[in-house]
């Protein structure tokens, strides 16, 4: 089902609509001198829009959770002092209502309220009535119906300049970045919900601060309208997520070095089937990525089998493997015979590696 959301511009006055919109500040404001410091250093380069954490949902307890409301009064310094828009993270109606008191002109929704329809609707129902712009961040789990439903829940309460902030999906294995960003479900979105503000936030996805160019890059191609990114005077010294922050000055040249490509060819918009071909295109990089990691696996198997005296074909695993494949395959309208054709390359690249691993540990053990 299509979502039906009424939606306005998330653009503050002043604010250039060009891509892309640029939300940057720390991760949590730690003390007056640190948020002013990189206020200016960030205003100086001409950044718009300052976050910084004041409520901070952490994993255990313990934890470093934010100044809490003793920040606020520093926002109203940067705002004061450099002109800049100011944004901070909500996840409870008294969050809201302090923020509100303290003139925040943006707030956002984190992660793990999205996935808490209870507290969406708290938070929805405490900014009734207000007109700032309000980012929703995906779920931590990678399930678009609940990040839609987070959408609809304040559109219901009146709130009408919406946007959204990918921050990929929490994963249990280990993978190249901090959060998968799996980014056919923002590309579903955005066929979903077309004018709806798309934020990539590279910071938490990447989860190292070398990779945010990288991520920021796929982001502009994949044309999303804008970045929100972890920036602190000095991230070596941050309280919380010290690697995937970046100075000011860094900041500054990662967004030099993007490069900015239309979402028009001449005078004609992209088509569906540019936007289909982009699926297939992120689909198939993460087949070969899965593809990797399978092969990694057939590797330490073989290291198994060498240590224990086994063969590297295992003809009854084999026959398993090719039967087994076939019945997922038509129980998703897919061609059994062609998933066997695949999966008998699979299995023959996997043998292959499997002997090459063997040979190696015999000539290592002679």
């Amino acid at each position: 089902m299509e979502a039906q959301l009424e939606l306005e511009s998330i653009l503050l006055p002043g604010v250039d609509s060009k891509r892309p919109l640029v939300i940057a500040g720390p991760c949590s404001a730690e003390t007056e001198e640190q948020v002013m410091n990189t206020a200016r250093e960030l205003a100086a380069s001409g950044i718009k829009i300052f976050r910084a954490g004041i409520w901070k949902p952490r994993t255990r307890p313990g934890s470093f959770e934010g100044v809490g409301s003793v920040g606020l009064p520093w926002l109203q310094r940067v705002k004061r002092e450099t002109g800049m828009y100011t944004a901070v993270e909500v996840a409870t109606a008294q969050h809201v209502y302090e923020a509100i008191k303290y003139g925040i002109d943006m707030v956002w929704v984190g992660a793990r309220t999205t996935a808490n329809p209870f507290a969406v609707q708290e938070v929805a129902d405490a900014l009734r009535g207000t007109d700032m712009p309000i980012l929703v961040k995906n779920p931590v789990n990678p399930d678009l119906e609940l990040w839609i439903g987070a959408l609809e829940r304040l559109n219901r309460a009146g709130i009408k300049k919406l946007g959204v902030i990918h921050r990929g999906f929490s994963v249990y294995q280990k993978i190249k970045y901090r959060n998968d960003p799996q980014w056919q479900i923002a590309i579903e979105l955005h066929r979903r919900i077309p004018n709806l503000p798309i934020i990539n936030d590279p910071s938490h996805i990447s989860g190292d601060s070398n990779l945010i160019l990288e991520v920021s890059q796929q982001a502009m191609d994949l044309n999303f309208d804008g970045l929100i990114v972890e920036s602190h005077e000095c991230p070596a010294q941050a309280w919380s997520d010290a690697k995937q922050q970046v100075t000011p000055a860094h900041l500054k040249m990662i967004l030099s070095d993007l490069v900015i490509r239309e979402a028009m060819i001449g005078d004609k918009p992209r088509t569906e089937l540019d936007e289909l071909r982009q699926k297939i295109d992120l689909l198939d990089k993460q087949v070969v990525e899965i593809m990797a990691k399978r092969m990694s696996i057939s590797e330490q198997i073989a290291k198994y089998k060498f240590e224990n005296g086994v063969t590297v074909l295992q003809s009854r695993r084999y026959d398993e493997i090719l039967q087994s494949r076939r019945k997922v395959a038509e129980e998703n309208n897919l061609n059994p015979d062609f998933v066997v054709k695949l999966y008998e390359a699979i299995h023959e690249e996997s043998v292959n590696r499997q002997t090459l691993v063997m040979q190696k540990l015999q000539k290592e053990k002679k």
